[in-house]
């Protein structure tokens, strides 16, 4: 599918690709979960990918909250810019690496419904119109929650394929 133009599309994308992931990650053998991946990726494991998700999840939860109450959210987070991410993907990884992958489901499909939730609440034009919100500056609000979720679910995918060769 394309990228989404409606709320409904945004929804059944975002639905699709997260179903896409866990139905991948639950049929993968107790060795593939645990499996190390290759040198040079930050997430070393499939937990590390999925508490990655579950964190920008929250993260996209916290901007939308500090923005709704008219406030400009530190996007992507206090103290980081877009190009100091790897930094705040490493702070993400030490955050979890401890968590047991359990956990970390637990927590992603909370989270997950938290922002299928969110999308639920707004209208198409409340979701893609541009520059509706001050904090979004120039893009939508829908933008943020296609990165949040369906595209990062389909980047999760790919990346854990990737590193289970």
């Amino acid at each position: 599918m394309a990228r989404p133009k409606t709320k409904q599309e945004l929804l059944k994308l975002s639905k699709e690709n997260y179903t896409k992931l866990l139905d991948f990650v639950q049929n993968l053998s107790a060795e593939d979960l645990e499996k190390e991946f290759p040198e040079g990726y930050l997430n070393r494991n499939v937990r590390d990918v999925l508490a990655h998700l579950h964190e920008w999840h929250l993260m996209m939860i916290g901007w939308y909250e500090v923005g709704m109450r008219g406030k400009k959210p530190d996007i992507p987070a206090k103290g980081y810019t877009w190009k100091t991410t790897p930094d705040l993907n490493r702070k993400i990884w030490k955050q979890y690496r401890e968590t047991e992958r359990r956990e970390v489901m637990y927590m992603l499909n909370t989270s997950f419904q938290d922002i299928q939730s969110l999308i639920e609440a707004h209208t198409d034009e409340e979701l893609f119109e541009k520059k509706r919100y001050h904090w979004t500056g120039s893009t939508s609000l829908a933008a943020y929650l296609i990165s949040a979720s369906s595209s990062h679910y389909d980047w999760a995918l790919k990346l854990i394929k990737k590193c289970l060769k």
